[in-house]
């Protein structure tokens, strides 16, 4: 009994107001966050009868996998063939990440180091284009791309590297910001010892600027990659075919189909959402290093 009371004696020594209210906090945001998550998981695993009830089911009985089975068995009478969807998604998302990456060093190094009029002002207008709702920008891309299409024989329609294209207006302004605020923060010394020794200003990039960048190139691939791979807007203007539908739209195809499927929708989410977990938790290091530096104005 004695012990009992100095154990809740020496808690509430140590738990004050302020640890209480901050534990409350980190508890609710927690909750709010891994709840949906594993709503959706342990969604995808129920049956019809479970997860269509009045009750709510929490636990499924069995781990039921008649969900991924109609999104990746061929052999399924209602076989979604998903796995040409995440093909396709990888098609799209992966260019995307390296092109904004490889063009955002070029013209991110070029307003950090290299000295022209109005460099400050061509900074700020990139990142003004990406204020805009992307919704403001399907019609005028679609209508440039299709008159650029007609000219060089190439359809807009079911073209997924005219899709990538599309992207490329969302990821690049802020690539370019982030990079050239990560550029600003590397010593111009360095590079100056480097040019005084014989290097050109492409060697300088590639071997001085660039290693000391990986965070930040590492961080600003991953978050566009994360863009291209979670879009579904550019997507649904420019995709009619379902062969060449990327995830979230199938997703939202079999979430408006005249049958109702709840548990493939969560199976479908599932498997979308698992590969960025996976890529955010292995790369958090360099991803919290190059939004950190990047978001610091120099």
């Amino acid at each position: 009994m004695n012990k009992n009371n100095s154990l809740l004696s020496q808690i509430a020594r140590q738990l004050t107001w302020k640890r209480f209210l901050f534990s409350m906090t980190m508890i609710f945001f927690l909750t709010s966050i891994l709840f949906p998550f594993y709503w959706m998981v342990s969604s995808s695993f129920k049956t019809k009868a479970e997860i269509g009830g009045r009750e709510p089911v929490y636990v499924p009985a069995s781990f039921n996998l008649e969900a991924y089975k109609e999104l990746l068995d061929p052999n399924h009478p209602s076989y979604q063939a998903f796995g040409n969807n995440i093909l396709n998604t990888i098609k799209v998302s992966v260019p995307t990440a390296l092109i904004t990456v490889i063009m955002a060093v070029l013209g991110s190094y070029a307003i950090a180091r290299l000295r022209f009029r109005g460099k400050e002002l061509l900074l700020n207008s990139i990142l003004i284009v990406y204020l805009f709702p992307g919704v403001l920008l399907i019609i005028p891309l679609f209508a440039m791309l299709s008159q650029i299409g007609s000219v060089l024989g190439f359809t807009v329609q079911d073209n997924l590297g005219v899709l990538m294209f599309t992207y490329l207006a969302q990821t690049l302004p802020v690539a370019l910001y982030m990079l050239t605020n990560y550029f600003r923060t590397i010593p111009d010394e360095i590079e100056q010892a480097a040019l005084i020794d014989g290097c050109t200003r492409i060697q300088v990039i590639w071997k001085v600027t660039l290693p000391l960048a990986v965070p930040a190139l590492i961080s600003v691939g991953i978050y566009t990659f994360m863009i291209a791979w979670n879009e579904f807007l550019y997507a649904m203007v420019f995709l009619n075919n379902r062969f060449l539908f990327t995830m979230p739209i199938k997703i939202n195809t079999i979430f408006n189909d005249p049958t109702p499927r709840p548990n493939v929708v969560m199976a479908a989410s599932t498997i979308m959402t698992i590969p960025i977990m996976i890529l955010f938790l292995a790369m958090e290091k360099y991803l919290t290093e190059g939004l950190a530096a990047g978001g610091v104005k120099g």
